[in-house]
């Protein structure tokens, strides 16, 4: 057996320096931002430029834009978790049950309601193995990545599983490099001077406090930064190793707390915005610099032509009622309805920027509907990755093709959230969605209400269609429903009588 096993590790080793010395393979960095919406940039991802992209200055992510192709329609999950999760194992939330936020082990996050009982979600999130009760077992492409040679570097906020259960590590992901990653989904203050949320004598002062950053302390570096000089740092290390890297750089901005990024706070307030308002779009440039420091690594590294680079948000920006820690709001996404939280397209559409020189083209835009499930099979077709087996179904649909100019094939995108978000506000509660061609349909559990609208004609979703299109309404109930059991989704049940609330077409 001994023998045997040995045979394989070398056979595998071999495969792997086989791999490591095709050099035409390209180097992968996927820059995700924390609840950034569709308008907090100054590149506009609708057909005209709005207030909100004369508000904020991205000028690296218009460099980015320029330089490849900016996707106006491309969507992820209206909470941090699930769309992560999707990310990383290439499965619809529907079918990975982690349907709200993760945190603690075996807790759940819903907020009360009098109505309806939310299911037994995963809400221990994640896992690559089995063992842990609430979770859903897959192999991430980062490990398949890391199987094939890649150098893998995580950098910043994980947010995959539950304190005390393996998907809290990153490091169980397959990821070589660890850097600041956890459980949390947040973070206690960006501020140095706080250490990151911990006291004078190093122990965390939150469940929200960011590990791995001691050198900064006390250092009056903004977090954001910190994490940016981490990776560079990472990648200055991967360089050396002779083979192709993969950057995970998740940053923690532009999450709350909306904390004064002291490097760009004064611009905004001399622009007449308010303090909240100059707060956080000292927030989104911060991130922005960092963005621009990772491609000005690439260009003096020789690295920007054989490195893809793909910038995307993980839901929409928190524009969601109020929040005891934020009152009153402090953005919007105009024209979009509603934000975080929300099965409107302000909870769900994000800004998405692919650059992959000698493939997309310049300056190229493209409005074929993507959802970040699709990032596992894009990511592997890029890496050259093709014989891989997983034991999860993976919903998500290579855009490889539409970066190479291809036409978009007709699907239907799918949500489900059968959870209680703990905020309020339009769209938010327990529901579940299709998005067929233009169309686009709400369905509430608690109350099997429908909503029915056309994003061609009414972007922020101000027309409900439903009562004049009884025809659509019946062909996406029947087209949801048929989704929903076939990925085995859960719904919620009703208190009054323990029966579960009826699939969109059972009203």
């Amino acid at each position: 057996m001994k023998s045997k096993i040995m045979t394989m590790a070398a056979v595998a080793c071999a495969a792997s320096v086989a791999q490591a010395a095709d050099d035409s393979r390209p180097n992968i960095l996927v820059f995700l931002v924390d609840d950034m919406g569709w308008q907090d940039t100054s590149v506009p991802f609708w057909d005209q430029v709005t207030p909100l992209n004369k508000r904020y200055h991205t000028p690296n992510m218009e460099r980015l834009a320029s330089q490849g192709m900016k996707f106006t329609q491309a969507y992820a999950s209206a909470i941090s978790s699930p769309s992560r999760c999707s990310l990383l194992t290439g499965a619809n939330a529907a079918r990975h049950r982690v349907t709200n936020w993760t945190l603690q082990r075996d807790r759940k996050v819903d907020a009360p309601n009098d109505v309806i009982d939310v299911p037994e979600w995963n809400y221990n999130g994640i896992c690559q193995t089995q063992g842990t009760p609430h979770t859903f077992v897959a192999t991430s492409f980062v490990q398949l990545l890391h199987n094939a040679g890649y150098h893998t570097i995580h950098c910043g906020k994980a947010h995959w599983g539950a304190i005390d259960t393996p998907g809290e590590n990153p490091h169980h992901f397959g990821f070589d490099v660890n850097i600041a990653g956890h459980a949390a989904g947040g973070l206690a203050t960006y501020y140095s001077e706080l250490n990151y949320g911990h006291d004078a004598n190093g122990n965390p002062t939150s469940l929200m406090s960011v590990p791995g950053l001691e050198k900064y302390w006390q250092t009056g570096t903004f977090i954001t930064e910190a994490l940016t000089q981490e990776a560079i740092a990472a990648l200055d290390k991967a360089k050396r190793y002779n083979q192709p890297f993969f950057l995970y750089m998740s940053h923690y901005a532009i999450h709350v707390p909306i904390d004064r990024d002291p490097r760009y706070f004064e611009r905004y307030k001399s622009e007449g915005l308010s303090d909240k308002e100059a707060a956080y779009a000292s927030l989104v440039e911060g991130m922005d610099k960092s963005l621009g420091d990772l491609l000005d690594w690439l260009e003096a590294n020789d690295e920007a032509k054989n490195t893809i680079v793909i910038f995307m948000s993980d839901n929409g920006g928190y524009a969601t009622g109020t929040h005891w820690r934020d009152a009153p709001l402090y953005t919007q996404n105009a024209p979009l309805r509603c934000g975080k939280g929300s099965a409107y397209e302000g909870g769900v559409r994000e800004p998405m920027i692919v650059r992959w020189q000698g493939v997309t083209a310049e300056g190229s835009e493209q409005d074929a509907p993507v959802i970040i499930e699709d990032f596992f099979p894009s990511l592997l077709e890029m890496a050259g990755v093709s014989d891989w087996k997983v034991p999860q179904t993976v919903d998500g649909r290579s855009f490889v093709p539409l970066l190479r100019g291809g036409k978009a094939k007709q699907r239907d995108l799918i949500w489900n959230c059968p959870n209680i978000w703990d905020n309020s506000g339009p769209g938010i509660g327990a529901t579940c969605t299709i998005r067929q061609g233009d169309w686009k349909l709400i369905y509430y559990y608690e109350n099997g209400k429908k909503e029915l609208y056309n994003l061609a004609d009414d972007i922020g979703e101000n027309h409900d269609l439903s009562a004049m299109r009884a025809d659509i309404v019946k062909r996406l109930s029947g087209a949801l429903g048929r989704r929903l059991r076939a990925m085995d989704a859960q719904r919620p049940t009703f208190k009054s009588s323990g029966a579960p609330c009826p699939w969109p077409d059972e009203i």
